[in-house]
């Protein structure tokens, strides 16, 4: 890969090959397989243990006496920390690479995690899961990276789509585990029974993923930095997908911090497995990660969109009734509506980015995790002050902000399409 698209300079001596773009993987071809069973695997233990108090925040809020607000800054707190050191992380996987970068953040996340159980207060919890999200942020970006570089630019959509599918499913998994275990041996189990998980996804990962062949160290110069994130947020194009991504997850984020308090309570009165077992509709989000490809392809990366956030809104209406059923109904569609929104608007940027990859997916993250932790507070302050109509109305707001965008966007398009055919 030549360094203008990695944006920093090459230290490669003259003897070193450099592959052609030909030599990429592509599905069928060798090593896609390991390689994206590998990612996926990572994808599961970093929304593990991102999200391992997320379902347990009912019972973390009656040991530690909070209110709801309060103990949802076990979630925000971790992705809120994964947001700030996003960008910083994704710099050091241009110097030291993708791998290594992903090898070490993962080891140190899932060592933290095996100490969360034994939090003796509420803000030494809180403190924990600040620094597990910081240590899981050299995954996101570099591992976008590392696919952008390591598959073929036709697959790339799908290979990111599978990653994500590994977020949905480490996030119903964590959750579904953490609600069974938590009704029987209580909360801190729970995250230890999760952080065991992550240790294991951890080793295999390092096992399974390839040597990269196209990644070329880079500067750690902040001036090569801080020129790269101007470039790219001085695309309209990717600022437009940064909060599209920000947009999608303050809904996710608001709907399944709160939606155990709501279960909890009358005409439900849900235990807390059955409340963990609700999280199975991530398998909807699997499915929907990582056929993003051919959504595209049928409707354009825009038409996807348009259909992500409808999808997510229509699942939004329909929660808000007093019937289980439905209310799953609802889920099942803000689930599959987010993640085919996501991997969409998280493989544009990477498709995007003509240079400096992981900084324009580090960006990405960072908005993406800061609209986690926005939705997490929002959503239970709302939930708090209105219930879960307040919670609902918070999402809608936030899908109507990606729907907005959207129709800047085609305006955009529609315009340039008009200047090229002119100047011709």
């Amino acid at each position: 890969m030549s360094p203008a698209s990695t944006g920093a300079s090459t230290v490669v001596g003259a003897d070193v090959p450099v592959p052609t773009a030909d030599s990429r993987v592509s599905p069928g071809g060798p090593g896609y397989r390991r390689m994206s069973f590998a990612l996926f695997l990572a994808g599961v233990a970093t929304f593990a243990l991102l999200y391992s108090t997320q379902a347990l925040l009912p019972l973390i809020s009656g040991e530690f006496g909070v209110a709801a607000s309060d103990a949802s800054w076990t979630v925000a707190a971790a992705t809120g920390g994964l947001a700030l050191f996003v960008l910083p992380m994704s710099a050091l996987s241009e110097r030291f690479g993708r791998r290594a970068v992903m090898t070490a953040s993962l080891a140190v996340a899932v060592t933290l995690g095996l100490l969360v159980p034994f939090a003796p207060s509420l803000g030494v919890l809180i403190a924990l899961r600040a620094l597990q999200g910081a240590a899981l942020a050299g995954l996101p970006a570099s591992a976008t990276a590392y696919l952008a570089e390591e598959v073929s630019p036709k697959a790339l959509i799908t290979a990111i789509g599978l990653f994500v599918a590994g977020n949905s499913v480490g996030g119903m998994s964590g959750r579904v585990i953490t609600g069974w275990v938590a009704q029987e041996w209580g909360w801190r189990v729970a995250v230890g029974v999760i952080g065991v998980i992550a240790v294991a996804c951890a080793v295999a990962f390092r096992l399974l993923l390839p040597a990269p062949k196209h990644f070329r160290a880079g500067s750690l110069r902040p001036r090569v930095l801080a020129r790269t994130v101007r470039d790219h947020l001085s695309n309209p194009l990717l600022r437009r997908l940064y909060a599209i991504g920000a947009l999608f997850m303050t809904v996710f984020g608001g709907v399944y911090t709160v939606i155990g308090y709501r279960l909890t309570e009358a005409p439900f009165s849900l235990p807390q497995g059955i409340i963990g077992s609700i999280f199975l509709v991530y398998l909807v989000g699997t499915v929907s990660a990582s056929t993003a490809g051919r959504l595209v392809g049928r409707l354009g990366r825009r038409g996807a969109l348009y259909a992500g956030g409808g999808t997510t809104a229509a699942g939004l209406l329909l929660s808000l009734a007093d019937s289980l059923p439905l209310v799953l109904l609802g889920l099942v569609l803000i689930t599959a509506g987010f993640f085919a929104g996501h991997a969409v608007a998280s493989s544009a940027v990477s498709k995007t980015a003509t240079h400096g990859r992981a900084q324009a997916s580090a960006l990405y993250q960072s908005a993406y995790y800061i609209g986690s932790s926005a939705g997490s507070t929002v959503g239970a302050i709302a939930f708090h002050a209105g219930g879960w109509a307040g919670t609902v109305g918070v999402g809608l707001l936030a899908v109507l902000g990606v729907v907005a965008i959207t129709v800047v966007g085609t305006r955009a398009a529609r315009l340039e399409r008009r200047h090229l055919a002119t100047a011709a």
